[in-house]
């Protein structure tokens, strides 16, 4: 299946797997790219050293195009972008806009740029500068999110940018993808939906709670960092919801702490990065502390296993997941039902 993704960064079917914290290591990224979709590496929970062995893992894995995951907000994004374009990397992705400067310096070197956006505005003003595609992220989707659904903010951004759309929030399966093509997308990325698979190394107690989730079982909170955040009701969620701001303020130092050992961070960076998180926004001082140090609550869960003390996020689409496909099985039976839909909607 051919469209303007699959033109754009090389692979064989308009999917693409998100960099997700602690998720998207080595081992999914390089099956989802074997499988024929756009594996994206996630580089925010590594440190700039992990994140080229990690790239050089990837490549000893597959010969496919593949992407990383950047944060554009880091203090090292710059240093980050430069293993992009040295290691080879196809694609680098954001999670937040680029500066005009970081786009113009990766698409020099020949990579492709994709950041995601959750709105109109995002879409317009990062194409501007330079972007080759955008992922546009409805209110579905999992982690940080927006109150637009994905059936609603799709056509907006089509109409309004050149470049290819990729749709994200909603989406596991052959019908969603001929629906976001319906809509004007140049394919699909899918996180939740690449977490629940064989190839992921996300603890199997962990997997299993995803999937006995129901779609009521999957909310949005802001308790966690003050912003929006779709993720599974656990038992963090009940207990920050519950707290307060004295009780948060601690579990947040306790965090940090323990985030620093792991990343070799100073604290001077954490803070920094905490400050950059709060400004514009409402958050109190320990909601701001629970933003920077916010991979850490993700490990817990993502690699430890803790489904009780760490936060998982989730798009809706958990809800209705019920098995636990290779990528492989997956992508090939997204594909086979995209067909069977096409043929069926060309007999009508």
């Amino acid at each position: 299946m051919e469209t303007a993704l699959t033109r754009l960064t090389g692979v064989r079917h308009p999917i693409v797997q998100t960099g997700m914290g602690w998720v998207a290591g080595p081992r999914l990224v390089s099956a989802a790219a074997n499988a024929g979709a756009l594996g994206i590496l996630a580089s925010a929970t590594m440190s700039v050293p992990e994140l080229r062995q990690a790239v050089r893992e990837v490549k000893s894995r597959t010969d496919a195009p593949f992407g990383v995951n950047l944060r554009a907000d880091a203090a090292d994004a710059r240093e980050r972008a430069r293993i992009v374009v040295e290691e080879g990397v196809r694609v680098a992705s954001f999670a937040l806009a680029p500066s005009r400067e970081l786009i113009a310096g990766l698409k020099d070197a020949g990579v492709v740029v994709i950041p995601s956006v959750g709105a109109r505005r995002h879409a317009e003003k990062v194409t501007a500068w330079g972007a080759d595609a955008v992922i546009v992220q409805g209110g579905e989707g999992g982690g940080h999110t927006g109150e637009v659904a994905t059936t609603v903010l799709l056509p907006q951004v089509v109409d309004a940018v050149p470049v290819p759309v990729i749709a994200a929030g909603g989406f596991r399966d052959g019908r969603g993808l001929v629906a976001a093509l319906a809509l004007g997308a140049a394919g699909v990325a899918m996180g939740t939906r690449f977490l629940l698979t064989s190839d992921s190394t996300v603890p199997d107690a962990v997997k299993a709670r995803y999937l006995a989730a129901t779609v009521k079982d999957v909310t949005v909170t802001t308790a966690v960092d003050g912003l929006p955040h779709r993720m599974l009701r656990t038992e963090l969620v009940r207990s920050l919801e519950s707290h307060g701001p004295a009780r948060t303020l601690l579990r947040s130092v306790r965090h940090a702490a323990a985030f620093r050992r792991l990343s070799g961070m100073s604290w001077a960076s954490m803070i920094r990065d905490g400050l950059a998180m709060r400004h514009g926004r409402e958050l109190t001082w320990g909601q701001t502390l629970l933003a920077a140090n916010t991979p850490m609550l993700l490990r817990a869960s993502m690699v430890e296993g803790r489904t009780d003390l760490g936060v998982m996020a989730s798009g809706q689409v958990a809800g209705v997941i019920e098995d636990l496909p290779s990528c492989a099985e997956l992508v090939g039976r997204i594909i086979a039902e995209a067909d069977d839909v096409l043929r069926a909607l060309g007999r009508m």
